[in-house]
């Protein structure tokens, strides 16, 4: 253990350690602070098997079995979309043996109506209850969308800010075959000579655009939009022709997000009430000659890939199209992938409840801790205006299949 932990320390010293967990992560969304709460008793800890590693112990969470009274507005919601979501899930769950009975019970109902649906969960899966390590109850809920750019495939006095795809000299390298212990932590480079160096920050490739200039695909009109695009991880650009060209995350450099809005609020430039995603825009439009710096502090920065136009929505970290409205980003180290979650939460600035059942599809660097998710709202200026304001507290539980599981030591 001191070897790697010696390893580590020195990939850390190198500044690629802080990269995602993610292969496929689409968000980049800020983490915020839980709010200190009241400390319920320790519930019995139930380990759950992960649909991609049942033999995965999830370190960020307590799984607490609960009677199914306890999600709060299940009789209430709409199950059937959620259902078509976990059918997505299932192209890839189905491979799994944790998952291949409740993904063959899903895809034979006949006549999925509300009695049904509410049957088949009931039948096939356990709700826990998701608890923080802290064994508080609640998390924070934000939201993420698929924006729509202007853009040309060609440069241009206009369309002069480039997206770039994954460049091939940018290493992935993996450690576990060595260390099974860092087995989800993948490190990003390139190659100096014989040396593996961290690989170019948003600053450089801000200051020396021919670092990438072999893999521009896209050019787009505005600065601050791009940058948010990077954050979203998914997104449409709408050429000069009419033409909507769909676009998904490909990787990132490795370094780690910055927030610009805590930025902004610690240099005064913004309220603490206003460091939404609008708030930020607004600012950017006022102080353009300011911009340029302000996101150069960000380190990450991230590439895309050009996506097929028929797919139903942008594809997340499982593999399948997400569902607007009912579709999270998740920590995988809290939260298998491909679960279905019920959601308890608030409708974005409000206190009207917003409790309905999504699935995990979805990952993102900056979505860590037990009770933590990113809500996918979609695509179009509501699901823009929702996804901007989100920032609610939450409760979360996870339906996992009854069949294999295990109780934690």
């Amino acid at each position: 253990m001191e070897k790697l932990s010696y390893f580590i320390s020195l990939i850390a010293l190198l500044s690629l350690a802080a990269c995602s967990t993610s292969t496929v992560s689409p968000t980049d969304k800020d983490s915020q602070s839980v709010e200190t709460l009241p400390t319920p008793q320790v519930p019995t800890a139930i380990q759950t098997p992960s649909s991609i590693d049942s033999g995965k112990v999830f370190t960020k969470s307590i799984h607490k079995p609960v009677p199914w009274s306890a999600l709060v507005g299940w009789e209430s919601d709409d199950l059937l979309p959620a259902w078509q979501a976990f059918v997505k899930s299932c192209s890839v769950l189905s491979q799994q043996s944790l998952w291949k009975a409740s993904c063959q019970a899903a895809k034979s109902l006949s006549k999925p109506d509300h009695a049904a649906l509410s049957k088949f969960f009931r039948n096939n899966f356990i709700p826990y209850q998701i608890i923080n390590k802290d064994n508080t109850e609640e998390g924070i809920v934000t939201g993420y969308y698929e924006p729509l750019l202007k853009g040309s495939r060609k440069p241009s006095a206009r369309y002069r800010y480039p997206i770039h795809s994954a460049p091939s000299e940018l290493l992935t390298i993996s450690l576990d075959t060595l260390y099974p212990e860092v087995k989800d932590l993948r490190l990003r480079g390139r190659l100096d000579g014989r040396k593996i160096v961290p690989y170019y920050t948003r600053a450089e490739i801000m200051k020396d655009p021919k670092l990438l200039s072999q893999y521009e695909f896209l050019w787009v009109d505005d600065e601050i939009e791009l940058f948010f695009l990077q954050i979203q991880g998914s997104g449409r650009v709408m050429l000069e022709n009419g033409e909507i060209v769909k676009i998904g995350y490909a990787d990132q450099n490795g370094h780690p997000y910055s927030s610009i809005g805590k930025l902004l609020v610690q240099r005064g430039d913004l309220l603490l009430e206003n460091a939404s995603m609008q708030g930020i825009k607004q600012w950017g439009k006022k102080n353009p000659s300011k911009l340029p710096e302000l996101l150069k502090q960000n380190a990450r920065y991230v590439f895309f890939r050009e996506l097929p136009a028929d797919i139903s929505g942008p594809i997340g970290a499982l593999g399948v199209p997400l569902t607007a409205g009912r579709s999270i980003a998740i920590d995988p180290q809290s939260i298998p992938q491909g679960a279905p979650v019920f959601l308890a939460t608030t409708w974005p600035n409000t206190n009207k409840p917003l409790n309905r059942l999504m699935v995990a599809q979805d990952v993102g660097s900056a979505i860590t801790g037990g009770v933590r998710a990113d809500f996918f709202w979609g695509y179009g200026e509501e699901a823009t205006n929702q996804a901007g304001k989100m920032k609610q507290n939450g409760k979360m539980w996870v339906l996992m299949p009854k069949s294999n599981m295990t109780v934690s030591k």
